[in-house]
């Protein structure tokens, strides 16, 4: 007997020495595969950002004729809608079904999308509705693996590496944005093709990466799917985000288009299927919106800041676009069809920050918890656009490098320790529709800050651009009506314009206009000088009224953050079920 005992008692500790191994070396399988996934989710919501003017080219579409608009607003916001409408309810159906095979099947979709998008045969309109379609199906790849990836992670990692493991991912996932821009200013110019083409052999290694070695630590919950709650929160959400779109296109004679009947409409209904959304989820036994986790006081003010946070920055990578490609490198010397790669190569400076400060501040919000990390980093933040807004327009690039890099460190400061704090808060089997409310919140802030960015530069636009078109364009030979109807032109036209790094002076006064001018005159007008000088003061000012809007979001998302308590868990180790939420100590 004592032998037996003995040897009972040597062969424990070997066989959870062997557990401990596996579960180490699974930890950071899941790690490297999840953030790949991850990779290639944010890198699509960013790579066709630079490379527009390619693809449309591709397609022989012109975007800047007004009635194109559509088509350039939702090749932009196609992507990132159906991910904030999708993710609760993807990131629900991974409690339900295993949240490893809702990530493996985002892979797939994400893929076979790719591919389908890189041999579009069509052109002018019909090809630019095929591409926004199968960026639409794209995008539910991409959602599956956006709402399962943190919650696979949270179950692969212990609490005190969560902070780590968290701040790696999400770190590479919000570097992905600017990757992007990178990849698609190099791609795009061999062939639009490529930039959905790159993601194929990426998005195969990644499945079958995926299916062979990623398995289920959660036990999945069988509960019925909430089919009314799913209908109405995607009708509501969808009417509100499709109202942003149409929003910041003018309507009659006004610059935006938020008083138009179609607008008012869209917002009005979306809130009415929000409320009743609200209703709905407070009936129903199987609820796809988590209510009581809002309970949670780290669950709920950490994605409050969460939202804040991207208010604040969402539309600040459309903003340094038009900067750099539609007036400081031009002025500089670059050529248009040049502006979208350094642009994008520019911008660097904000992903190193990024990359530098997320995996050191997750790291140690384990040790020191998430409120003090997160809290400086939007403080940071809120510093860093009050330098930007005093930058002039024809910036020193070492000033401008500078503080990209501290904005970066600022958000990489913020948004791991965030993550890890909101996803620690949460019960077990509730991880996946907590993770998926959290990214939805930030998807949906996201593409309401483009059009809030938008918005506030088409009013600070609309203040001055006329006079200033006016005079320019009568300066250098044009007629007083050709100039005052280039004057009157919506003031998104310009703002897209310099987003596409494109000269848009024939458009604004008729290639007929040109033919009277001088040579001189007329090779002054379409140079690469004119159009910056023309829309610099101007643009300055709807600078001024986007990065105080900035300023504001920043700064109380830091408030939120504050509110968030102290260091805390939620008693992951005990057996209570899961909707025995805990109140964080206040």
């Amino acid at each position: 007997m004592a032998s037996l005992i003995g040897d009972r008692a040597q062969a424990d500790p070997d066989r959870h020495a062997a557990d401990r191994g596996g579960a180490d070396r699974y930890k950071w399988i899941a790690l490297s595969n999840v953030t790949l996934g991850v990779l290639l989710a944010t890198l699509d919501g960013s790579i066709t950002l630079i490379a527009m003017p390619d693809i449309f080219r591709g397609i022989h579409l012109d975007p800047l004729v007004p009635a194109n608009s559509f088509y350039l607003l939702w090749m932009i916001l196609g992507y990132m809608i159906v991910g904030s409408v999708l993710i609760v309810s993807l990131g629900r159906l991974g409690d339900i079904y295993g949240r490893v095979k809702i990530y493996n099947l985002g892979f797939v979709i994400y893929t076979v999308a790719s591919l389908i998008l890189a041999v579009d045969w069509m052109t002018g309109r019909a090809g630019a509705d095929y591409l926004i379609i199968f960026r639409i199906v794209q995008g539910i790849g991409g959602a599956c693996l956006m709402a399962n990836s943190a919650a696979i992670l949270t179950d692969a990692f212990p609490q005190n590496q969560r902070g780590m493991a968290l701040g790696i991912n999400n770190i590479v996932g919000v570097s992905g944005m600017f990757i992007g821009l990178v990849l698609g200013g190099l791609l795009a110019p061999i062939n639009w093709r490529l930039v959905f083409l790159i993601s194929v052999p990426v998005g195969l290694f990644g499945t079958v990466w995926a299916y062979l070695k990623l398995h289920e630590l959660s036990t999945p919950k069988k509960a019925r799917i909430d089919w009314w709650g799913n209908v109405t929160f995607a009708l509501g959400l969808i009417c509100l985000l499709v109202a942003v779109t149409y929003g910041i296109r003018p309507y009659g004679g006004h610059a935006t288009g938020w008083g138009s009947p179609r607008v008012l409409v869209l917002v009005g209904v979306g809130i009415t299927f929000l409320i009743a959304f609200a209703v709905i989820e407070r009936r129903v036994a199987d609820p796809m919106f988590r209510l009581p986790l809002f309970k949670i006081r780290a669950f709920t003010f950490g994605t409050l800041a969460t939202f804040l946070a991207a208010v604040a920055r969402g539309g600040l990578m459309f903003i340094l676009i038009i900067w750099l490609q539609g007036i400081w490198l031009p002025l500089h010397g670059f050529d248009y069809q040049d502006t979208p790669l350094w642009a994008g190569i520019y911008m660097l400076p904000l992903t190193i920050g990024l990359l530098f400060a997320g995996p050191i501040s997750g790291y140690l919000s384990d040790r020191y918890g998430a409120r003090p990390f997160a809290t400086g980093g939007m403080l940071l933040a809120a510093f860093s656009f009050g330098l930007l807004l005093m930058l002039p327009i024809d910036f020193s690039y070492p000033a401008f490098a500078g503080i990209l890099a501290l904005n970066g460190i600022a958000m990489g400061l913020f948004a791991s320790p965030n993550r890890a704090g909101v996803m620690n808060s949460l019960p077990p089997g509730d991880r996946g529709a907590g993770n998926g409310m959290n990214q939805t919140f930030q998807n949906t802030a996201q593409v309401a800050s483009i059009g809030i960015f938008f918005t506030l530069m088409v009013i600070g636009l609309s203040s001055a651009l006329p006079h200033a078109v006016t005079s320019g364009l009568e300066a250098h030979g044009v007629g007083a009506a050709a100039a005052q109807h280039a004057a009157h032109l919506p003031p998104v036209s310009i703002l897209f314009a310099a987003f596409l790094g494109s000269n848009p002076i024939a458009h604004m006064v008729g290639g007929h206009t040109l033919a009277t001018l001088t040579p001189h005159s007329n090779a002054i007008l379409t140079g690469r000088s004119f159009f910056p000088a023309l829309i610099s003061g101007p643009f300055q000012s709807g600078l001024r009224e986007a990065f105080s809007f900035a300023i504001v979001a920043c700064l109380l998302a830091a408030a939120a953050s504050l509110m968030r308590g102290g260091v805390y868990h939620h008693a992951t180790e005990t057996s209570k079920p899961t909707l025995e939420l805990q109140t964080n100590v206040r």
